[in-house]
C-alpha cells in the first residue's frame, strides 16, 4: 500500500500509541483486500456497542484505547447499545448488564464519539453527501448510505471503522471504488408493494445474490416511488439475509443512472406476489407476541406519529417497544407521541433495539415485529421465538 507522509507519521507512532494501533489495523485490512492505499473519509459509524455482543474483552480494549488518548477525527455515532441508556431501570435491563453498558458508552464518549447510539444515524444528522467516503459498521446503514445517500463504505467491521475515525482514512477498496459498485443481478418485481412487503423482498433477495449486488425493477406502473422508511427497511433484511453493502433501485437510488446500462447482460430474477407472501410466512416462527418489538432500523418521527394515531385513547393488550434514537425521540415528545404511546401501555424506547438487549433474560418468549433483519436475527441471537407481519396487526388492543 502507498502511505503519505501524514499517513506514514500515523503509522510510525510519531501522533502517539493509540493512532499507530489504528493505523496498523487499516494497513492490514488493506494489504488483506489488495488495496492501493487510503482515501479520506468525512464520517464513522462504529458498531461493538452493546455489552451482549463485544463482553468484557471489547470493554477492556475500549478502555485501553480511550486511556492511550484516543480521539476522533471526523463525526462520529455509535451503533445500538443493549439498554435504554435513560430508562433502563424503568423497562427491566439486568443491573449488571447496565454497568457493563454503560462503561462501554463511556469509553466512547471519552473518544469523542457521539453517544447517540443508533443503527439510522443517517436520521439523526450523520448524512454524508454524494459521492463522500465514509467507515461505517453497521450492516442496515452501510446498506443505506451506499445506495440511497451515494456515499462509498465497505461493511467495516467495529475495530475498522473506530480506527478509521481515529486516524481519518480507511483503505481504497471494495466499494469505494467505481468498479466494485457494479450491480450483478437485475431484480423484476412484478407486484406492487406495502408496508411489510420491502423487508421481505430484502430478504428474499439477500439470499439469492449473498454479498452481490442487486438492481430493482418494478414492473408495476402505478407503484409509488419507494421512502425513506421503505428504502431502510428493503436494505435492513438485504444485508441481514445476505451481505449486500449496495443495491440500485430504478428511478429512485442516485447511481442507478450510471448502473442500469450493466443490467442488459446480467441474469434477472422475477419477484411475484407469491414468492413476497411466501417469504413472508416463512419468517414467522409462532403466532402471538407477548412482546411487540418496532423500529429495527431506529424508528423515524414519521414512523412514531403513525404508531401514536393508532393508539390515541386505546389500551394496549400486549407489552409494546418502539425503538429509535435519543434524537427522534426528543422530537416525538415535543410533538405529544411518547405520551401517546405511554398512556396506552407502551414504551418509545432509545438507544437499543431487539436484537442487542438481552430482553431473552427479561421473562419475554415470543417477540412481534415487522421488519424481516429482526425477523432473521431474534431467534438466532435471542433464543426466542418471532411472528413477523404489519404493525397494525401486532398490535392487540383492549376490548
Amino acid at each position: 500500500m502507498y502511505l503519505t507522509r501524514e499517513e506514514e507519521k500515523m503509522y510510525s507512532g510519531e501522533y502517539g500509541p493509540a493512532v499507530e494501533k489504528s493505523m496498523e489495523i487499516l494497513v492490514a485490512l488493506g494489504d488483506i483486500y489488495g488495496a492501493d492505499g487510503m482515501v479520506e473519509i468525512v464520517s464513522a459509524q462504529i458498531s461493538g456497542v452493546s455489552y451482549k455482543t463485544v463482553g468484557d474483552v471489547g470493554l477492556e480494549y475500549l478502555e485501553d484505547l480511550a486511556g492511550e488518548g484516543a480521539q476522533v477525527v471526523v463525526p462520529s455515532t455509535l451503533n445500538p447499545a443493549g439498554v435504554d441508556l435513560d430508562q433502563w431501570k424503568e423497562l427491566g435491563f439486568p443491573a449488571e448488564f447496565t454497568k457493563k453498558q454503560l462503561l462501554i458508552v463511556e469509553a466512547y464518549r471519552k473518544m469523542g464519539i457521539s453517544t447517540t447510539c443508533t443503527c439510522t444515524p443517517y436520521l439523526v444528522g450523520n448524512v454524508p453527501p454524494l459521492g463522500s467516503h465514509i467507515a461505517w459498521s453497521e450492516s442496515s446503514a452501510v446498506c443505506y448510505g451506499n445506495s440511497v445517500l451515494g456515499a462509498r463504505t465497505n461493511r467495516e467491521g467495529g475495530p475498522g471503522a473506530l480506527s478509521a475515525a481515529i486516524c481519518g482514512r480507511t483503505p481504497n477498496y471494495g466499494y469505494h471504488l467505481d468498479e466494485g459498485r457494479v450491480p450483478h443481478l437485475l431484480v423484476e418485481v412484478e407486484t406492487s408493494l406495502n408496508g411489510a412487503d420491502y423487508g421481505a423482498l430484502g430478504y428474499l433477495v439477500g439470499k439469492a445474490v449473498g454479498n452481490g449486488i442487486p438492481y430493482f425493477k418494478l414492473v408495476d406502473e402505478q407503484q409509488k416511488k419507494p421512502q425513506v422508511n421503505q428504502l431502510k427497511a428493503l436494505g435492513a433484511a438485504l444485508a441481514s439475509s445476505g451481505a449486500v453493502a449496495l443495491f440500485h433501485m430504478e428511478n429512485t437510488t442516485p447511481e442507478s443512472p450510471e448502473a442500469m446500462p450493466y443490467t442488459k447482460n446480467l441474469e434477472k430474477l422475477t419477484v411475484t406476489r407469491e414468492d413476497v407472501d411466501d417469504t413472508r410466512g416463512k419468517l414467522s416462527t409462532s403466532q402471538k407476541p407477548d412482546l411487540v418489538c418496532l423500529g429495527c432500523p431506529h424508528a423515524s418521527l414519521e414512523e412514531i406519529k403513525e404508531v401514536a394515531l393508532k393508539l390515541d385513547g386505546k389500551k394496549l393488550a400486549n407489552q409494546l417497544w418502539v425503538c429509535t434514537s435519543i434524537s427522534v425521540k426528543a422530537a416525538s415528545d415535543r410533538m405529544g407521541y411518547t405520551r401517546i404511546i405511554e398512556e396506552a401501555g407502551g414504551h418509545v424506547v432509545c438507544d437499543t433495539c431487539m436484537v442487542v438487549a438481552p430482553i431473552e433474560y427479561m421473562g419475554f418468549k415470543v417477540i412481534g415485529v415487522d421488519s424481516a433483519k429482526a425477523a432473521n436475527y431474534v431467534p438466532s441471537m435471542c433464543g426466542l421465538d418471532v411472528v413477523f407481519d404489519e404493525w397494525e396487526n401486532l398490535i392487540a388492543i383492549k376490548k
